[in-house]
């Protein structure tokens, strides 16, 4: 079976754009890598409307991408922060990956507007495709893909 007699319906990649496919929920997560936790902080930070960022982040929990916990600051009401779940963390390297294709293709002249480096070293962080027993980054043209196990034929 080729790809093109495979269906569609079940593709992970459309699966995952139903979770996170939205520009909003994209830039949500990027805001939560970087340590915004309080939905005020998302609104204004991001300036998106309170309807909007309420329904996203409600989509992200019942997703497990995010979760709540429950903070008071003193003489106010009892709100949630909202902190990425290893599920949510496991889409890091999407992140990265946007942001470096970004820097390459759609960057402003002045420079990267976050600058991810390695703790340890200094050194930029990049993201690649890689052989798992070689441990060496591959090319779209150094790779093949056929149908997996759950391909379906088009019916």
């Amino acid at each position: 079976m080729e790809w093109f007699e495979v269906s569609t319906e079940n593709c992970t990649v459309q699966r995952t754009l139903d979770l996170v496919g939205e520009k909003w929920t994209l830039l949500i997560l990027r805001d939560a890598f970087n340590g915004v936790r309080r939905f005020d902080d998302f609104r204004r930070h991001m300036g998106l409307s309170e309807a909007v960022l309420a329904d996203r982040l409600r989509k992200l929990v019942a997703a497990g991408i995010l979760r709540t916990e429950p903070y008071r600051e003193q003489g106010s009401r009892t709100r949630n922060a909202y902190r990425l779940t290893r599920k949510g963390r496991d889409l890091w390297p999407v992140l990265v990956a946007l942001r470096q294709w970004g820097e390459a293709y759609a960057g402003d002249p002045a420079g990267p507007v976050l600058d991810i480096r390695h703790s340890e070293c200094g050194a930029p962080v990049r993201v690649v495709v890689e052989c798992t027993d070689e441990h060496i980054a591959l090319a779209p043209t150094e790779v093949s893909a056929r149908p997996g196990p759950a391909a379906r034929p088009l019916a």
